[in-house]
């Protein structure tokens, strides 16, 4: 759930500014309190400990920093995605990073997460666009509730997982549902089904 507040800033303002507590986004220079349910929670929380732990088990070169932002080129806005994968190495070689632990490389993030609550717009449309001209390599929605509109999970609508993958530049998308496992390039042995990770477990 998304609650704006009424102020244009910029994304440097926003960094001086922004509340200790909660979780916050800017939106083309609005502040946006993001605002989970408990089921939220707890699939973001699943999914984060299966890839964290297949991290280590395949001794993959990956971060997942919990309160990190992503900035788009010349936009006044920073995202907080649900799960941010980060490359270890990459880094020393953003220019935010240790100063406001902001991402502004797409080349640094193999893979970003979201988990739709109610603002499924942003995440299918304007999150998308966004990581994709970064060239974030693959981007996944998490439709637990099935709100996304139909153009983007189909009719009737149902829980869809939506992996979106950059080839030349651009997404191509993939859905999965049910029992369906789910494929990934970033994580190729991952043995998560649709199911599964809606479910929480």
């Amino acid at each position: 759930m998304l609650q704006a507040i009424s102020k244009i800033m910029t994304f440097d303002e926003f960094l001086e500014s922004k509340p200790e507590n909660g979780r916050y986004e800017l939106h083309n220079g609005v502040i946006v309190e993001m605002q989970t349910t408990g089921k939220h929670e707890e699939v973001v929380e699943f999914l984060q400990t299966e890839l964290t732990l297949e991290t280590r088990r395949l001794q993959l070169p990956y971060r997942f920093p919990r309160n990190a932002l992503v900035k788009p080129p010349s936009q006044e806005t920073g995202y907080l995605p649900d799960i941010l994968v980060v490359k270890r190495d990459a880094l020393v070689l953003e220019p935010l990073w240790e100063k406001s632990s902001t991402i502004t490389q797409g080349s640094s993030i193999p893979l970003i997460i979201e988990v739709v609550s109610t603002n499924w717009r942003d995440d299918y449309a304007h999150k998308m666009i966004d990581y994709e001209a970064l060239g974030i390599p693959e981007y996944w929605i998490v439709d637990y509730l099935g709100l996304g509109g139909s153009r983007y999970i189909g009719s009737p609508k149902q829980p869809t997982l939506s992996v979106y993958q950059l080839v030349d530049g651009e997404y191509q998308i993939k859905l999965f549902r049910g029992d369906k496992r789910v494929e990934s390039a970033v994580f190729p042995e991952l043995k998560l089904t649709a199911k599964q990770i809606f479910n929480g477990g």
